[in-house]
C-alpha cells in the first residue's frame, strides 16, 4: 500500500487488521471509532483519534481507509460504512495476511480482506468490503459478492456462489456447486447441500430453512 490507511472502528475486526498491516509494514495514521471511551486510547500501539469525523482531516488523495467493522449476522452496518465514505470520495485497501494462501488468479474487489490461514484456490472471485476470515477455505472458481462474511473456518467447496450482503456463520460447509443468494445468513456450523433463496436463514445438518 503506497498510502498510510485509517482504521475504521475499533473492535475485535478492526484489532486483527492492525496486527495484519503492522505485520506487512503498512503505515497507520491511526483509528476512528464513534465511541468516546475510545477516543485517546491506543490498539496495538495506534491511536484512535476520534470519531468518523477526524477523516475529514485527511484527504482522499492522501490516505486510504480499512473498515474494521465485522459482523456477526447481516453484515449491513459494515456496507453502510463502506457506502458511506465511497460516496465522500474515499478509496478502501485490499488486505490479505502474510499467512493466507491465494492462487496466482484471484480476483479481490476493492476493500476486501483476507484472513490468516486462509485459502483461496484458482478461478475465484471476491467482492469488494467482503471479509474471508481466519483459516476459511475457498476452493476454485467460487464467486463471493460484494459486502459478503465468510466466517473463520468456513469451507466453500468448488464452484460454490454467495450473493451480496450474505454472512456464512463460523465452521459452515458448502458442497460443490451450491448458490447461496443475497443477504443470507447461514448459521455455524450448517452444511449446506442445496441452494438457498435470497434473503434466507438456514442452519443444521444438513441445513434447513428457518422459519421466523
Amino acid at each position: 500500500m503506497s498510502l498510510p490507511v485509517i482504521i475504521l472502528g475499533a473492535g475485535g475486526h478492526a484489532k486483527v487488521l492492525i496486527d495484519t498491516l503492522l505485520a506487512s509494514s503498512t503505515v497507520i495514521a491511526g483509528i476512528v471509532d464513534p465511541a468516546l471511551s475510545m477516543h485517546g486510547t491506543e490498539i496495538l500501539g495506534v491511536p484512535v483519534l476520534g470519531g468518523d469525523d477526524v477523516v475529514n482531516e485527511f484527504p482522499p488523495s492522501e490516505v486510504q481507509l480499512v473498515n474494521g467493522l465485522g459482523s456477526v449476522g447481516l453484515p449491513v452496518k459494515r456496507q453502510q460504512l463502506f457506502d458511506r465514505f465511497k460516496g465522500m470520495g474515499y478509496n478502501f485497501a485490499t488486505v490479505v495476511h502474510p499467512s493466507a494462501v491465494l492462487a496466482l488468479d484471484v480476483v479481490l474487489g476493492e476493500g476486501a480482506h483476507v484472513m490468516a490461514g486462509a485459502v483461496i484456490q484458482p478461478g475465484c472471485r471476491i467482492g469488494g468490503n467482503s471479509i474471508i476470515n481466519t483459516h476459511a477455505s475457498v476452493d476454485h472458481d467460487c464467486i463471493i459478492g460484494d459486502n459478503v462474511h465468510i466466517a473463520p473456518g468456513v469451507t466453500l467447496s468448488g464452484g460454490v456462489t454467495v450473493g451480496d450482503g450474505t454472512h456464512v456463520g463460523t465452521g459452515a460447509t458448502m458442497i460443490h456447486g451450491v448458490t447461496i443468494g443475497e443477504q443470507c445468513l447461514v448459521a455455524a456450523g450448517a452444511v449446506v447441500v442445496s441452494n438457498v433463496d435470497r434473503k434466507t436463514t438456514v442452519k443444521g445438518v444438513p441445513a434447513k430453512v428457518l422459519l421466523i
